[in-house]
């Protein structure tokens, strides 16, 4: 018998998928104009040479969505009702890329050093705005959206984020190609901002039910506390946790791509553009299909698949001899990046009870966050110092090491807890 938050959930469910699809769809557009594995190098390659600051471009937001959740985790798990956390947050990952549209046309005014430094400034507030929505976003959706369909879910909004992310990727090309240096940059990032504020009017309108019957202790306690008591005793997750880790370095060579193409292969605009709509299409068709075959038959599995696709997007990169072979490389990288982040945050969720969650989540992404920083720098060293080449070998090389620990240490949650799929 469904509980009263149970059944408010159900009742709810068809709007809620309609509004928080909505949304992940205007994001994607949003983000479409301004990705971190494209236009934003791109834009920051314009002011530096170094490709260790090139590929701090989503390590910084890699590390700053993850770094913040652990330390919110003792707050969130106390909160009846999620919604007012999350609007308020996300604010803070949507106004950065106002400030870097202001920053590309101030460019001519300050010079290239200091714009880069307010690029990174923006980049790193915009970073931390995601980790501190992050966590109650999560919950949030854990909340509204029922165990047996999470996977489809996450997969799904994630599939149609990148749907539209290809689309406005495309135009973001010929926007590049067409206008003239740093216009063309400041209205990528002014047509992002507008549509990160319309997508904020579609998360506002979740309808998310205050649960009343929540036992919430009188004395908070640390949040590290709980989180060494996970630690402890759930081997099972730590070795997720150490996978987790590890696919950060497995992937280090992804964030070199675009500019390897750029310097090897003289790519052009227009082609960095389909390159971008290549992965979002890729990443598209893996959201959806490995969340839903992850409901069915294991996230796990899922992952492993995303582990073996890194392995061969890092062999490809280190034998590729022209443009073309950036397409087979960008769907694999593709197909990694959906088993590392959608994947990986629905197999999250399936760890603990309902009260360890967000500790769960805040230990899966904040204990991650070290190596999302560390990763690009070692292998922005190895490419400044050695090359590309080397940076994709080293990377392929630990994609193995990951598909062991997940083929052999790591079992499914939900057939552990002995959750069973509705279908």
């Amino acid at each position: 018998m469904l509980s009263p938050i149970e059944q408010t959930v159900q009742k709810n469910l068809k709007h809620n998928l309609t509004v928080n699809l909505t949304d992940g769809s205007l994001f994607g557009v949003a983000l479409g104009f301004a990705t971190f594995s494209t236009i934003l190098p791109l834009f920051v390659a314009t002011l530096t040479d170094s490709a260790t600051l090139i590929g701090l471009v989503p390590a910084i937001h890699s590390a700053g969505w993850l770094l913040p959740q652990l330390f919110l985790a003792g707050h969130v798990s106390r909160l009846r009702q999620y919604k007012p956390t999350v609007l308020l947050m996300t604010i803070h990952e949507r106004a950065p890329f106002l400030g870097l549209a202001l920053t590309a046309l101030l460019i001519p005014i300050i010079g290239e050093k200091a714009a880069l430094i307010l690029a990174l400034l923006m980049l790193i507030w915009q970073g931390l705005g995601g980790g501190f929505t992050a966590n109650a976003w999560t919950s949030m959706i854990s909340k509204i959206i029922p165990p047996y369909m999470r996977g489809t879910f996450f997969g799904l909004q994630a599939g149609l984020a990148n749907l539209f992310i290809s689309l406005s990727a495309v135009g973001a090309g010929y926007l590049l190609d067409f206008l003239a240096s740093p216009f063309d940059f400041a209205v990528c990032f002014l047509l992002a901002s507008f549509f990160f504020a319309v997508s904020w009017f579609a998360l506002a309108a979740t309808r998310e039910p205050v649960d009343t019957e929540k036992i919430i202790p009188e004395e908070e306690t640390h949040f590290w506390d709980d989180a060494k008591k996970i630690l402890r005793r759930d081997f099972n997750f730590n070795w997720f946790l150490g996978a987790r880790i590890l696919s950060q370095f497995a992937t280090m060579g992804f964030s070199f791509y675009i500019i390897y193409a750029l310097r090897e292969f003289q790519m052009t605009d227009v082609t960095a553009g389909w390159l971008t709509a290549t992965l979002t299409v890729s990443q598209t068709i893996a959201n959806i299909g490995m969340g839903w075959l992850g409901d069915r038959i294991g996230h796990r599995a899922m992952i492993i698949v995303g582990a073996i696709a890194a392995f061969l997007s890092g062999l490809l990169a280190w034998e590729a001899t022209s443009i073309q072979w950036f397409y087979p490389i960008f769907i694999l990288a593709g197909l990694a990046n959906v088993s590392i982040w959608t994947i990986g945050m629905a197999m999250t969720v399936d760890f603990g009870s309902e009260s360890e969650r967000p500790i769960y989540i805040g230990l899966s992404q904040t204990l991650t966050a070290p190596a999302a920083i560390l990763a690009p720098i070692l292998g922005g060293w190895i490419a400044d110092s050695a090359g590309f080449v080397p940076t994709f070998i080293v990377s392929a090389a630990l994609s193995l090491v990951m598909i062991g620990i997940l083929t052999f240490l790591v079992k499914d949650p939900r057939k552990v807890s002995g959750i069973q799929s509705r279908f």
